[in-house]
């Protein structure tokens, strides 16, 4: 015997060795990632933590699990119920971990140990794994006892150990929670500080709810260099005010300088939502939920100081919103973050989904819960690999090759216990589909179906639906795929049966799928586009809300020249509730919240215009507003709505009926300076005597027209003329009625 075992073995601890011991009560056993006692110095932890890696499982938490036990399947599942009081024992020997349940082996696996007890900055940490978890999976329950011991103990040593009663060993560090206080006795720590409703009660520390925690430290510039007897401890004084580094007047005068810049920014909307700084291109929004009457978006940017990031926000109303630390970036196996969806598991905890970025790496996961402030990144990523840039090649038993998608992951679902998830053509379809002898199976769009029983490991199933090429294009990818269930409503409630497939294609932008799911097959009943002319629609994300709703938000492109000077770029159009109409289609408005936001309201009632008349709305705020019209086509051929019109007529953009053609039609062609100049055209077939319903949004660049709940067309544009404000109603080749037309003025929600 040589080496580390060697000094082990004849009593002689080496500066790994350590024992963690801790006396634990769990509220439940359903709970994930809280730790029952974490020794962490800088980044790197040791601690007791339940059910992470495998639900209902202890296990030796470690930073991205490099002292982790992977393969648990064989360590039991705890049993114990709310009340029983459970010792919790972890082994640090030269390269070997060993746990101890009441005493008894638990689990024993070689890996390396490292020293987290010599620095004098080491801290513990109860209830998170590690502090930087934030609030996300804190231990739900109570710790009698807990003890760190500077040297491992025996499986004897341990089962000789009870809780609130001193040791032959002494310990490093040791807290028993007595006299209603949090102290170390061993003087170790003597800086103790609860947070998130964290207490001491009844001789325990109390970890009841979302964050709830114990972070235990030195004196700040204080080394304890020996531990005093226990009988020497004294009460802990309260913590230290966070140390941060001072702020410089120039990054204040900077910040100011930048918030006062956007405010003034021509093209920066006031209530769509756009990124708050930096480069969003590409701007897609991303990994959509919700969860304890909170909205969360992800917006994908390419953060100067650190490549493409995905940025987080949440709101109450869809409509105000709180920006947090991003959610992921660069780092632990990859080197940026593409687009991916979210799904909220049935314990709270959210999962994340995305392209893992550069070359052959494939689809990442990452997980948070609580208020959702910090994630963690999934030891097994990719948890579908790729074998080459978004390709996941296979090969049959011949040794024939076929490839799948392993790009822009969909969000998961969950249906009988078993997780799915879709992947994305692009790349598949630039390999293998696009050639002129391509077989019909490679053509087009598809998706490829996986599936999962604990979210690490994915295994392919099969394609996901069958095209028709009657409703796309060969050119045309899937990717940005998102799937969910639509409701019967604009206001959720119950299911209407049917599925809603969003996604997008590279050559033209935002599309849609409804149709049934059943026995894993999506089998489309009807097919529709969301961008005609171009893709300035593109991106989709979208959500089931706590009502039933789903929601969908998308990037607008046309963005103008010169955005790295105006320092931000990436605008969403407005959330749109989805649902399925009584003829089988999609059905879509604004989300109503946004109604908050109209003051100033004017009417029109009973309008009727002729050939080449026109109504200016006057007082009618150009740059943000919300309009409201109803029109009686009549013999008029086309009929609508002039907004950001200049007095001289030299720019408008038009947003009109054809009744011709029955279509929708956005006039962008003389829209201003920049942007994309086109007229685009969305079907749009009156029934006989329906009344044509618009609702308009203006929005500074961004202008959305509505049509019947049954048709939109958004885009960004972009008038060089500051009187480009006016709003005049029109007919064309006819006469048309305009029964009643309203107008609002619209207050920005944007921060700035």
């Amino acid at each position: 015997m040589t080496g580390l075992a060697a000094l082990a073995c004849c009593g002689t601890a080496v500066a790994a060795d350590k024992t963690l011991v801790s006396w634990v009560t769990l509220a439940n056993l359903t709970q994930q990632g809280g730790s029952a006692l974490t020794i962490q110095q800088g980044s790197q932890f040791d601690g007791i933590v339940f059910g992470e890696k495998e639900a209902g499982k202890w296990m030796a938490g470690s930073e991205t699990f490099a002292r982790t036990q992977q393969d648990q399947q064989a360590n039991a599942v705890e049993n114990a119920d709310s009340k029983a009081l459970i010792q919790m024992a972890i082994v640090y020997q030269g390269n070997r971990i060993s746990l101890y349940r009441n005493g008894t082996p638990y689990a024993s696996y070689e890996a390396g140990g490292i020293d987290l007890l010599g620095a004098p900055d080491n801290r513990a940490v109860f209830g998170l794994r590690h502090q930087e978890a934030g609030d996300g999976t804190p231990l739900r329950g109570s710790i009698e006892d807990a003890r760190i011991f500077d040297r491992a103990l025996s499986a004897d040593e341990i089962r000789k150990l009870e809780p609130n009663k001193e040791s032959a060993i002494k310990p490093y560090a040791w807290w028993t929670f007595e006299n209603g206080k949090e102290t170390d006795l061993m003087g170790r720590f003597p800086v103790n500080h609860l947070s998130g409703g964290a207490k001491i009660e009844d001789g325990r520390l109390i970890l009841g709810v979302n964050g709830s925690a114990m972070i235990a430290t030195a004196k700040p510039g204080t080394t304890v260099a020996k531990a005093p007897e226990a009988s020497a401890a004294k009460p802990a004084p309260p913590p230290p005010a966070p140390s941060l580094p001072p702020v410089a007047d120039e990054a204040i005068r900077a910040a100011r300088s930048l918030r006062e810049r956007f405010l003034a920014d021509p093209y920066r909307p006031g209530y769509h939502f756009c990124a708050p700084e930096d480069k969003a291109e590409p701007g897609d929004p991303n990994g959509a939920f919700y969860h304890n009457g909170r909205y969360h978006l992800m917006y994908l940017y390419n953060r100067n100081d650190k490549g493409f990031c995905w940025g987080h926000i949440s709101s109450s109303d869809l409509v105000h919103w709180r920006y947090h630390p991003d959610a992921i970036g660069p780092g632990q196996g990859d080197e940026g973050c593409f687009s991916g969806g979210a799904f909220v598991d049935d314990d709270g905890t959210a999962y994340l989904t995305y392209w893992m970025l550069w070359g052959a790496k494939g689809i990442g996961m990452a997980k948070s819960s609580g208020t959702f402030e910090s994630w963690e990144k999934l030891a097994a990523n990719p948890v579908i690999r790729s074998t080459e840039w978004g390709i996941t090649e296979m090969k049959d038993a011949s040794g024939k090759s076929s490839f799948l998608g392993s790009a822009d992951p969909s969000n998961i679902w969950k249906k009988d216990g078993r997780y799915y998830m879709l992947g994305g053509n692009l790349a598949v379809l630039d390999k293998v589909g696009r050639v002129p002898d391509a077989p019909l199976s490679e053509q087009g769009d598809r998706l490829y179906l996986y599936v999962s029983d604990d979210l690490k490991q994915w295994q392919y199933q099969h394609v996901f639906y069958e095209r028709k090429p009657e409703w796309t294009d060969r050119n045309e990818d899937n990717m940005c795929p998102s799937f969910l269930p639509l409701p019967s409503s604009p206001d959720g409630g119950k299911p209407s049966g049917k599925h809603l497939l969003l996604f997008i294609s590279h050559t033209k932008g935002c599309q849609y799928y409804v149709g049934d799911y059943r026995d894993d097959w999506f089998f489309p009943n009807n097919h529709g586009r969301m961008t005609w002319v171009d893709k300035a629609y593109h991106a989709p994300e979208a959500l089931v809300d706590g009502q039933g709703r789903q929601i969908i938000w998308a990037w607008l492109l046309g963005n103008p020249q010169g955005e790295k000077e105006r320092g931000w770029s990436g605008v969403y159009g407005l959330p749109r509730s989805v649902w399925l109409g009584e003829d089988g289609t999609l059905r879509m408005q604004p989300v109503k919240e946004f109604n908050c936001l109209r003051i100033n309201g004017q009417s029109w009632k009973s309008l009727t215009l002729s050939q080449k008349e026109t109504k200016t709305l006057d007082g009618v705020m150009g740059n943000s507003c919300e309009l409201g019209i109803e029109i009686e086509v009549g013999t008029a051929e086309r009929c609508g709505v002039k907004v950001r019109a200049s007095a001289d007529g030299q720019e408008e953009t038009l947003l009109y009926y054809d009744a011709k053609t029955k279509e929708l039609v956005f006039d962008a062609t003389r829209s201003g300076a920049d942007g994309w100049k086109v007229v685009e055209r969305a079907p749009l077939e009156l029934k006989p005597g329906e009344p044509l319903k618009l609702r308009v949004f203006v929005d500074k660049p961004v202008v959305e027209v509505f049509a019947n709940e049954r048709q939109a067309i958004c885009r960004r544009v972009y008038p060089a003329h500051s009187d480009s404000l006016g709003v005049v109603l029109f007919a064309e080749g006819g006469q048309a009625k305009f029964n009643s037309t309203q107008a609002w003025e619209m207050m920005p929600s944007n921060s700035w």
